[in-house]
């Protein structure tokens, strides 16, 4: 939990309704919220769900209600200012220093405070891409402004192109990322289950999720460090995602990664088995002899053995071995044989495919640790307690 003073604009966008997420994500990470609004903000989003979700008053005009003038005593307060949704209109008022609402006059007093400055622009294509407004995102830009870019999507006006606000769970952690104190560390995670093609559309794999290893990711991202992970999830982050398919593919991303890196956590699911030959074109029934079709396995690269080879004596690697027996006996063989730092055992009964899991936590010296069981999120932070 990170305890922080989170200001959020608003202004008159019809992506006002994604606001109300936004404020519900900070206050669930435990931050106070404080809200400021247009006028015209407050017609998308009323000011009672905006005042219900922040638990404090919504602030629209300049004098409201108190004797201090609030552009000053708002951006004293914030540790953070996030303006989202921005509207075209805002963003050029701000950016000529145009300070005629609350909103615009808080964006001026908050630039001279070298705190950082959100915003995350909302409008039609149209406008998006019109030269002025480009001209006045670039001028932001370039005084130390955070734009979280519109993506591509369905918009207001019935068309399809780039001026969808970003999802809030982005703008979030983006946010957040920015009021971390960084490590200077970088942190290699590897996550889901590998895929070993027998012909264009048939594949053999396993039941990983990778929410083990998007989870481990999750909190080293939150703890400060550098992370990229490299996974056969599809998954959106705001740190580094390498995105894979096979054992192969995966050995060669981790092993580029790691070169630069202070530490590996092995936590996918790596098929031990590939197709030896495997077909280019999809196999049909007439293919199929006596009701059978065989097909060749061969082993799989050790990921861990081969990163082994190239550790350097400042480096850690941590793997994670699933068994369905004799757990304690075949991660201690797994720590010793793969050179590891730590391993971390698991029951593929208890982890596979769920929220939950249960792990021993296993250093060089074979002294072993309990974690759970927990949700592989709080699970996540304790091994990274003990490993980090």
């Amino acid at each position: 939990m990170m305890t922080k003073n989170v200001l959020i604009g608003l202004t008159g966008s019809i992506a006002a309704y994604k606001t109300a997420e936004l404020i519900r994500l900070f206050k669930k990470e435990g931050m106070e919220v404080k809200v400021v609004s247009t006028e015209s903000g407050l017609l998308f989003l009323g000011e009672k769900t905006l005042e219900t979700l922040s638990n404090n008053p919504v602030y629209v005009d300049t004098f409201q209600k108190h004797l201090e003038t609030k552009h000053i005593s708002l951006a004293d307060w914030a540790d953070v200012f996030v303006i989202a949704p921005i509207s075209a209109n805002s963003i050029s008022k701000i950016a000529a220093g145009i300070a005629d609402n609350l909103l615009t006059s808080l964006s001026c007093a908050y630039l001279g405070k070298n705190k950082p400055l959100f915003i995350a622009p909302a409008m039609n294509d149209g406008m998006w891409n019109n030269p002025i407004i480009k001209e006045n995102i670039l001028k932001l830009k370039n005084i130390g402004v955070n734009v979280i870019e519109p993506i591509n999507g369905f918009l207001a006006c019935g068309s399809e192109g780039t001026g969808k606000m970003e999802d809030p769970s982005i703008i979030f952690e983006k946010v957040k990322n920015s009021l971390i104190k960084k490590k200077n560390k970088k942190i290699v995670v590897t996550a889901g289950g590998t895929r070993e093609y027998i012909d264009p559309v048939r594949f053999i794999s396993n039941s990983s999720s990778g929410k083990m290893g998007i989870s481990l990711a999750d909190a080293a991202y939150n703890m400060g460090y550098d992370v990229s992970l490299i996974t056969t999830v599809n998954v959106k982050k705001p740190y580094n995602v390498i995105p894979v398919e096979t054992a192969e593919d995966m050995l060669n991303k981790t092993k580029e990664e790691f070169l630069n890196a202070d530490y590996l956590i092995m936590a996918a699911a790596v098929s031990d088995f590939r197709v030896k030959n495997n077909k280019n074109s999809k196999i049909e029934k007439s293919e199929i002899n006596n009701g059978s079709y065989n097909v060749e396995l061969v082993l799989n690269p050790d990921i861990l053995k081969n990163i082994a080879q190239i550790k350097k004596e400042n480096q850690k690697v941590i793997g994670f071995s699933l068994s369905t027996e004799n757990l304690v006996e075949i991660a201690k063989r797994k720590l010793n044989e793969k050179n590891l730092d730590f391993i971390v055992a698991n029951e593929a009964k208890v982890a596979l495919n769920k929220d939950t899991n249960e792990v021993l936590v296993i250093d060089k010296n074979e002294n072993i640790k309990k974690i759970g069981p927990s949700r592989k999120e709080e699970i996540a932070k304790l091994i990274l307690e003990i490993v980090l």
